[in-house]
C-alpha cells in the first residue's frame, strides 16, 4: 500500500504490517484514505480528528440551499387570488427560501402603476410577520419587483 505520513510527505509503497508499524511509532493511526486506488492509499493520522472532519463535511453538504421562489400578481388580480399567493409565499417563507414578489404590467397598465404598487404592498404588508424586506419595490421594465426574505 502506498502511505503518506501526518505532514502529507510520501513515505512510498509498503507492506502493511511495515505502515502499521510506522504509525504505531509515530503514536496515531493508519487510515485508508483511497481504498479503490492501485495499490491503496493510506494515511498515518489521528483518526478520532478524520472521522471529525468527515462528520463535519457530511453535515456541510445536507445544509439547506437558499433558493429564490417567485409569486406573479397583476394590478388586477382579485382579493381571493392574492390571498392564495400570499398562503403560498408563506410557506415557501418557512422553508426558509426567499420569494421576489412580481407585479406583472401588460399594455395599458403601465399607465397606472399605482395600482399595482397598491397591490405589491397589499401582498408586503400581508407577509410582514413572517418576513423582512430585502429589496423594496422597483420597477423593472414591465414589472414591479421586490424580495422578501424570512425573518430569523
Amino acid at each position: 500500500m502506498r502511505v503518506i505520513n501526518a505532514e502529507g510527505a510520501m513515505l512510498g509503497v509498503m507492506p502493511t504490517g511495515k505502515a502499521m508499524e510506522a504509525a504505531r511509532e509515530a503514536g496515531q493511526d493508519l487510515v485508508e484514505v483511497a481504498p479503490n486506488e492501485r495499490p491503496p492509499v493510506c494515511k498515518i493520522m489521528d483518526f478520532g480528528k478524520f472521522k471529525y472532519s468527515q462528520k463535519k463535511r457530511a453535515s456541510k453538504q445536507k445544509q439547506h440551499q437558499v433558493q429564490v421562489k417567485e409569486i406573479r400578481v397583476r394590478p388586477k388580480t382579485g382579493d381571493h387570488d392574492i390571498e392564495v399567493k400570499v398562503k403560498r409565499a408563506r410557506e415557501f417563507l418557512e422553508h426558509k427560501d426567499k420569494v421576489l414578489v412580481n407585479v406583472l404590467f401588460r399594455g395599458r397598465e403601465l399607465a397606472h402603476i399605482d395600482e399595482g404598487r397598491k397591490v405589491m404592498d397589499e401582498v408586503l404588508h400581508a407577509l410582514d410577520d413572517v418576513a423582512k424586506v430585502e429589496k423594496n419595490p422597483s420597477m423593472e421594465g414591465k414589472r414591479m419587483t421586490a424580495i422578501v426574505a424570512p425573518r430569523a
